[in-house]
């Protein structure tokens, strides 16, 4: 049956408060097909040139081989692009940022938003032979939200499937400890071999979204939330070989895959290091067909290679400079505003980053995302910057260690830009670098650091991961008990006017009294060698590595 808020979708597209492309995000999450959603915007599907491709082959590819030994809790996405050739979701959000069945052969959604009820998709197997089924489904969500997991799913979840209950301790302080569970017994319900039942605390939209959340990928329960060298999955591959900063073999599971792909028999991932003229003089010499990133200051060493392909996409990827605010002196929120006014986002963008970037506002919301509120721009005034560190305390500035990866370059580009920069405002920064696979080991830790984020569709999406109080990838321990509402509440709102007043008074918290500077959103890019084919830029650098194939 046909959810009512569909209709109501379709007169806000029709009265101009919708655009086209917010109406078919939004009805396909209401189990619209894409089809149909297509059909009623007026506008055309995607072509996709998935059939008819040839077989066989190996496809190399020039990627960090980092740890993925507990997938529900990797917060990178390499570790994701070798989870998930063996390794399905329940849905995928596809390059045209709509979420469409995967696992799942559909979904309904109840007219208060509080029901999902999600219906597997039949005759799927796991590579051993056994039907993949509701109680597999419900095992993975259920694990990914476990404290004692550490899932950033959590971030995306809580507001909906978690309540905190006392543990009966208390911590040194003598504050009551609590522990997130699930907020009702009956929150995650298995009806039948392939029907699962979410049961909502609250109304939420974006549920079939946060399915296809990186580190929510079915893993067999046999094998209790580990993945290795030949672990069982639902995918087109099988891992067969993983060495941490070497390298990773996949190859083609027996079978067919139920969507029709896997077309290369082996994927070969390299570690070339933090190098990244490496990673560019693998591509350019043929030693391997692709690479994950290139950064902008990287891209005039390609572009003219014949044999190879650049790909772009304008996204909400971003970098955050964030303090801490439970440590010194970032729990003074004047500090990050300070530093606010001292950041030139201009200078950033065609300083850095030549000028293949948007401005940000300092919210981490992009404008690409639907419900994004126009603030107007931030000021930036550096005189301002220095009164605000005088009313802290720091009439003659103040000196800050910022810690930042190596790479994509790009991100030091950036912060030594806005070192200089800050500098104008008597806010002297020195930075300290570390390797990427270093940096990752204690992002979270860090007092003041630069740190990357990739393109979400939703802007609550990423204000929940990573500024959600008690969020596992909340980095700056940022907690604002009217954040917290407004992120429930905007979870369950349908009417585009409403969330864009709510994600504004959202927006309006982050560049008040939020932990981050954030000047711009940038355009990502990779490069392939022209006989890969099938390869489509994702907003959020996911790989499809079945969906590809080589060309003798």
């Amino acid at each position: 049956m046909q959810n009512p808020t569909l209709t109501r979708l379709t007169e806000w597209m029709r009265e101009g408060r919708l655009s086209r492309r917010d109406f078919l995000r939004q009805s396909t999450l209401l189990g619209l097909s894409a089809t149909a959603a297509y059909s009623l915007a007026g506008l055309p599907m995607p072509a996709r040139a998935d059939t008819g491709l040839p077989r066989g082959g190996t496809l190399r590819m020039g990627m960090r081989v980092l740890d993925i030994s507990n997938p529900h809790a990797i917060s990178f996405g390499e570790g994701a692009a070798v989870i998930r050739p063996a390794c399905d979701y329940l849905t995928r959000t596809a390059q045209d940022n709509l979420t469409r069945p995967w696992l799942l052969e559909r979904w309904e959604a109840s007219e208060d938003l509080r029901t999902w009820t999600l219906h597997v998709r039949p005759g799927v197997t796991w590579h051993n032979g056994r039907p993949f089924t509701a109680e597999d489904a419900a095992w993975n969500i259920d694990h990914s939200l476990r404290p004692e997991t550490g899932s950033s799913v959590v971030g995306l979840m809580s507001g909906y499937m978690l309540t905190n209950e006392e543990t009966g301790e208390t911590d040194d302080d003598g504050n009551a400890v609590t522990r997130a569970v699930l907020w009702d017994a009956n929150a995650i319900e298995v009806v039948d071999d392939l029907t699962l039942r979410l049961n909502l605390k609250v109304a939420e939209t974006a549920v079939p979204e946060h399915l296809f959340h990186y580190p929510l990928s079915m893993l067999d329960p046999e094998e209790n939330g580990s993945y290795g060298v030949g672990s069982n999955g639902t995918g087109a591959y099988t891992m067969v070989e993983h060495a941490v900063g070497e390298r990773a073999v996949l190859e083609r599971a027996a079978g067919e895959h139920f969507s029709g792909g896997g077309h290369v028999d082996r994927i070969v991932i390299t570690d070339l290091g933090e190098d990244s003229a490496a990673a560019i003089s693998a591509l350019l010499t043929d030693q391997v067909d692709g690479i994950y990133e290139l950064s902008e200051s990287q891209a005039p060493m390609v572009t003219g290679a014949e044999h190879i392909e650049v790909y772009r996409a304008n996204t909400a990827q971003t970098a955050v400079a964030r303090g801490k605010v439970d440590q010194e002196p970032f729990n003074d929120p004047r500090i990050m505003l300070a530093m606010r006014h001292a950041t030139d986002s201009q200078s950033v963008i065609e300083r850095a980053l030549r000028g293949n970037a948007g401005p940000g506002d300092h919210t981490h919301v992009s404008p690409i995302h639907p419900e994004w509120a126009d603030l107007g721009p931030f000021e930036f005034n550096p005189e301002r910057a220095a009164e605000i560190l005088a009313e802290a305390g720091y009439p003659d500035g103040i000196d800050l260690e910022m810690v930042v990866k190596t790479q994509p370059n790009w991100e030091l580009d950036v912060a030594q830009v806005m070192v200089q920069d800050w500098a104008r405002a008597g806010i002297r920064v020195t930075l300290q670098t570390l390797p990427a696979s270093s940096f990752w080991d204690r992002w979270t830790e860090y007092p003041f650091s630069l740190t990357a984020w990739g393109h979400r569709p939703l802007g609550p999406m990423v204000l929940g991961l990573a500024y959600r109080t008690g969020a596992p990838w909340n980095e700056s321990s940022f907690s604002h008990e009217r954040f917290d509402e407004l992120l429930v509440e905007i979870g369950g709102t349908v009417d585009p006017d409403e969330r864009r007043r709510v994600m504004g008074e959202l927006m309006t918290i982050m560049r008040e009294e939020g932990p981050i500077v954030q000047p711009h959103f940038v355009q990502v890019a990779t490069a392939f060698n022209r006989r890969v084919l099938n390869f489509t830029m994702h907003p959020t650098k996911f790989i499809f590595f079945e969906e590809m194939a080589i060309e003798a």
